[in-house]
């Protein structure tokens, strides 16, 4: 006798009525929805160490990237089936066509007709949509019952309309349903005499009635085959989550979990979570809130003919109650109850590659738990045990696991401290698995691929960031070879913006190499050879620019400049001063990045009448507006200090501003607001104060009349606007 269970994949009620039938059943043998080529993986699953949600992933060993995932939560059916089945000591099998018969098979895209035969169900029963009539109907259920029958007719009814229709069952499904017949047919063949199969609803009808269905074998023949690896991997309910892409995803896996595991009371446990979840977050939410919120999602229910209050009317009560509301709280609801950040464990007898043995060994002894949940470490690199835990994420970081990424570290902590946002990922995984071609272990893998990287990079930026990231991940065999390339390629390249975009790496490799403990005198001579040759060069490069070029060497002067400031080295700085000196008094040199070379040296030596002599001529009349425009906003770009503390050169900006005709001042009017957003707060405040004190220049021109009441009110909203001021006069 074979008795299918046509359920839905990641549904609590369909797993809650599973597990009463099959505790009915008894059967001798359990077919599972799932794929054969891991059948040996099925043991694991009764260990204690097994916590989902966990996946199965599939890979091709010589194409690690070639790869499928099988999730299952604790609400899963397939994964009560199979608990049931392992721990009641009943043989358990995965159903369905073999991984490796579809791995790295490119197949014909079949078009989608449009069919959705639970909107159909749905329409007819008054339901939005065929997730919340299944939700009422299945999810919600407290007991098994007939709903299997239930279902079965169901389906049976729905596959007979859509094999009417052009393409209303896919020719894949035809073929995994062929091969899950199959394996019924094996265990009939071997003895067993109730076999109980959980299958998805969709494919159950065809499972029911072996008999019509005598092609099987034929439609299977000479499908490819290749090997394939399988193990388990730890997954998260964010990747379960329909918005992650997975065809097989739930809304809200959060919420699922709360149907699977409360027994009674479902809405009213439901609101005591969310009443603590926001009263943790200081939002003030007192019992009776809790209370109404319930009494207002049984009355939307009801008003809906709606046997129980579905997830939502809940939402709804809880943001009229609970959030007034406001949208701001029922997003960090959606975050972390409805999807909720959960991540499963798998046990250390589950299959796995080297590398990834080294990773979990070293994140135990390092005390970095993996967690799907986003949080900021801060690691002080004067402490032994936190300096390698920041060498173990730089060595993941170029294997291309960025479990980790670096945020920037301000202030004087920047020089010992790393910053880092932390978020573990299942498609990991996958990428451990790709990098474990590279070595069998984390340093090892890490320090081959940024040799194999070096020797196929041609552009000198891409081999110092290399010589950078293998000194922050500690591969000192690496940087010998590094560094040789480097000198190579610094030696025949004439483009000037590379070597400048070259050298802020090897600044960082400077000025990290003692606090690291790493000996980075070596690199101190290709930095001397590369600063020499930018400021030689950087002159003769920056002739001609058009807008956008001129824009591209205006961000690498300013990398530069932050550079030798890391650097701190006096012949550079006098090498490059006077290359900025070139710069601001060229003509054909564009204004942008005229203008910055003059502050740049101005910041160096505050020499007003100098700073003023380069400005009033770039601001003279025989001056294309738009370069006098482009030399304001280089230099004034980030700070309008040098307005604040010196008269001279506020009075030149705003006699050019004053005497500019209409259309010209219109046409530069955008760019100065440019400039000025760019200004800190306290900044724009001062200058509005200036403004407001000293009185704006007015030009009597003779044509007019000019009201002086209303003039004052003018100036005090100018003052207002630049910050100053109340606007009032």
């Amino acid at each position: 006798m074979v008795t299918v269970f046509g359920i839905r994949h990641h549904g609590p009620g369909s797993a809650r009525s599973l597990r009463a039938e099959l505790e009915k059943l008894r059967p001798d043998l359990l077919l599972v929805e799932g794929p054969p080529d891991a059948d040996g993986m099925i043991s694991l699953a009764g260990l204690a160490e097994m916590v989902p949600p966990v996946a199965l992933l599939i890979t091709l060993p010589n194409r690690p990237q070639e790869a499928v995932y099988y999730p299952f939560a604790e609400f899963s059916p397939e994964w009560q089936a199979i608990l049931f089945g392992v721990r009641a000591g009943i043989p358990v099998r995965f159903m369905d066509l073999r991984q490796a018969h579809q791995l790295g098979v490119e197949t014909p895209e079949e078009k989608d007709e449009g069919l959705d035969p639970f909107a159909m169900v749905a329409e007819a029963a008054g339901y939005s949509d065929g997730e919340r009539w299944w939700e009422h109907f299945v999810e919600q259920r407290r007991e098994g019952g007939t709903v299997f029958k239930g279902i079965l007719e169901l389906m049976t009814a729905l596959r007979a309309e859509a094999e009417r229709l052009p393409g209303g069952v896919r020719e894949r499904d035809l073929l995994r349903e062929a091969a899950m017949r199959e394996i019924i047919r094996a265990g009939q063949a071997q003895g067993y005499q109730r076999i109980a199969v959980v299958c998805g609803a969709w494919h159950a009808p065809v499972l029911a009635e072996l008999e019509y269905f005598s092609d099987d074998a034929k439609l299977l023949k000479g499908l490819p085959k290749q090997d394939v690896a399988v193990t388990w991997v730890p997954w998260t309910y964010d990747r379960l989550a329909r918005y992650s892409g997975y065809g097989a995803g739930i809304a809200s896996p959060g919420w699922y979990e709360h149907l699977w595991r409360t027994d009674e009371q479902i809405v009213e446990q439901w609101m005591v979570k969310v009443a603590q979840m926001l009263r943790a977050e200081d939002l003030y939410i007192s019992p009776a809130h809790a209370i109404e919120a319930t009494r207002l999602a049984d009355t939307l229910a009801a008003l809906r003919g709606r046997p129980l209050p579905g997830l939502p009317e809940l939402l709804e009560a809880v943001q009229a109650v609970m959030c007034f509301g406001d949208d701001a709280p029922m997003r960090l609801i959606g975050e972390k109850l409805l999807v909720a950040q959960k991540m499963g464990r798998i046990p250390d007898a589950a299959p796995t590659v080297p590398l990834q043995r080294d990773l979990a060994a070293q994140q135990k002894r390092l005390r970095l738990e993996p967690s799907a949940s986003p949080e900021a470490i801060d690691l002080d690199l004067r402490k032994p045990l936190l300096l390698e835990r920041s060498q173990l994420l730089h060595r993941l970081g170029l294997l291309g696991i960025h479990w980790g990424r670096l945020r920037e570290a301000r202030g004087a902590k920047g020089t010992f401290h790393e910053i880092w946002q932390m978020e573990w990922k299942p498609e990991f995984a996958v990428v451990v698995i790709e990098a474990s071609l590279w070595g069998n272990t984390v340093l090892e893998a890490a320090a081959n691929k940024v040799q194999a990287e070096a020797t196929r990079a041609t552009e000198l930026p891409v081999l110092t960031r290399l010589v950078e990231g293998a000194l922050l991940a500690d591969l000192p065999e690496a940087i010998p070879g590094l560094l040789t390339r480097v000198q190579q390629a610094a030696a025949i390249s004439s483009d000037i913006p590379h070597l400048m975009e070259a050298l802020p790496p090897l600044a960082n490799v400077l000025r990290y190499g003692n606090v690291r403990n790493t000996d980075a005198s070596m690199v101190t001579q290709v930095v001397d050879e590369l600063v020499t040759r930018i400021c030689i060069g950087l002159p003769a490069a920056c002739q001609s620019l058009d807008d956008e070029a001129a824009g591209e060497v205006f961000e690498k002067i300013n990398q530069v400049q932050s550079a030798l400031a890391v650097i701190q080295n006096e012949a550079h700085e006098q090498a490059w001063t006077g290359a900025l000196s070139h710069l601001a008094d060229q003509e054909r040199v564009h204004g942008l990045v005229r203008g910055r070379a003059a502050r740049l040296i101005f910041d160096r030596s505050p020499e007003e009448a100098v700073a003023a002599l380069r400005m009033s001529q770039a601001l003279s009349p025989g001056t294309p507006t738009g370069q006098s425009a482009a030399w304001v906003e280089g230099f004034f770009h980030s700070s309008g200090q040098a307005l604040i503390h010196h008269p001279r050169l506020w009075q030149l900006l705003d006699t050019w501003l004053v005497e500019l005709p209409e259309e010209p001042f219109r046409a530069v009017l955008p760019l100065l607001r440019r400039v000025f957003s760019t200004f800190s707060a306290a900044e724009r405040r001062q200058i509005g104060e200036l403004a407001k004190n000293n009185g704006l220049m007015v030009v009597e021109t003779g044509e007019i009349d000019v009201d002086p009441v209303r003039a004052r009110k003018a100036l005090a909203l100018v003052a207002f606007i630049l910050g100053g001021g109340t606007g009032a006069e």
